[in-house]
């Protein structure tokens, strides 16, 4: 490296080297002489008006260059338009997150006028029977047209009726949530303000209109019956309705028929249908349908064959092919129990039983 007084671009060509020259501190190149602050006038000029020996160069060019201002000007429009996308979000800003109500729910068991009809053959009685035209499945519970309201766009009804539709499906077609093996399909699908709600339902069922587990979902006692046929016969519709500026309510009415056999029975055992009718209405804001969850504000069911004197809480209990209802009415009601619900039942009707 070169000393404090070497010219900037290094020793110049062909001049004196070595470090015992003593003329070395004092040699300066072309290099280092357009470095300088200060430029000696030339003889002609410090004639002219008396000049001073020496001129302060102009120094180098200061601000920003062009590139730069480019560079700031793609940042602004970039910061800009992600302003303007977050404005435009389709789903708009988020709201205050209101309380979730709690849910309210009955269950109402049918009970036969006589023996509970069966038949060997599934495909028979649900030919028999007023499902003959059901689909099987979540064919049976088809999507509406849909188009937005006053304050949600058409993506957002569609979204609605599309997780109603899901919460349908696995409430209510899931063979491991039929028989109790599995509750986490659908508890992944409630809003998390419900869900003290809905696991105080699992962990201590009471028949108060608000911890039933079997207003949730369809359970049906797996020491009683089993599936013989899982192509479930549906039939449901869906609406939407806007009930204020932040709430889309979406009403499911649907009809599930289910053939059973005995627990543990052969497979030549014979089968009975039991019926379960669905009416809930799902209530979504902005936030649930970012997250794809539900909110229950109703439920409402009505199953056949039962017993009255059965308790439909945690499990329904079919009566299966064959069986009569047992003898006795619901539990009792007490009137002066503010938070009770009434317990209710009703006949099943002939012409929704099948006709082998």
């Amino acid at each position: 490296m070169g000393g404090p007084g070497d010219p900037p671009e290094g020793t110049p060509e062909g001049g004196p080297a070595g470090g015992e020259d003593e003329y070395r501190s004092v040699v300066f190149d072309e290099s280092f002489v357009r470095a300088a602050r200060l430029q000696e006038y030339s003889a002609q000029e410090r004639m002219t008006d008396h000049a001073p020996a020496v001129r302060r160069r102009p120094g180098l060019r200061r601000g920003l260059t062009r590139q730069a201002l480019l560079l700031l000007l793609l940042i602004a429009v970039a910061f800009c338009t992600a302003v303007y996308m977050g404005v435009r979000h389709p789903y708009g800003a988020p709201q205050a997150r209101r309380p979730a109500e709690a849910l309210r729910m009955s269950v109402i068991p049918l009970v036969p006028p006589g023996k509970v009809p069966g038949a060997a053959d599934a495909e028979y009685l649900y030919a028999h029977s007023p499902a003959a035209h059901f689909e099987a499945g979540a064919e049976g519970i088809p999507l509406p047209a849909s188009r937005g309201t006053a304050h949600f766009s058409d993506s957002q009804v569609t979204a609605a009726l599309s997780i109603a539709r899901n919460y349908l499906v696995r409430s209510s077609l899931d063979p491991d949530v039929l028989t109790g093996r599995q509750v986490r399909p659908v508890r992944s699908l409630v809003d998390s303000d419900q869900l003290d709600q809905f696991d105080r339902g699992f962990d201590h069922p009471a028949a108060d209109g608000r911890h039933a587990p079997t207003g949730w979902l369809v359970r049906i006692d797996p020491s009683r019956a089993r599936l013989a046929d899982d192509r479930i016969r549906a039939q449901g519709t869906l609406r939407a309705a806007e009930t204020d500026a932040s709430v889309l309510e979406i009403s499911a009415d649907a009809v599930f028929v289910y053939a059973l056999r005995p627990a543990g029975a052969a497979a030549g055992t014979a089968v009975s249908l039991f019926t379960v009718r669905r009416e809930l209405a799902f209530r979504f804001t902005p936030d649930d349908l970012r997250v794809g969850q539900i909110r229950l504000g109703s439920s409402h069911t009505q199953a056949g064959p039962l017993s009255c004197a059965e308790d439909a809480t945690s499990y329904l209990r079919p009566l299966l092919a064959g069986q009569t209802a047992r003898g006795g009415g619901p539990a009792g009601t007490d009137p002066y129990a503010v938070d009770g619900a009434t317990a209710l039942c009703g006949t099943l009707a002939t012409a929704a039983q099948p006709k082998p």
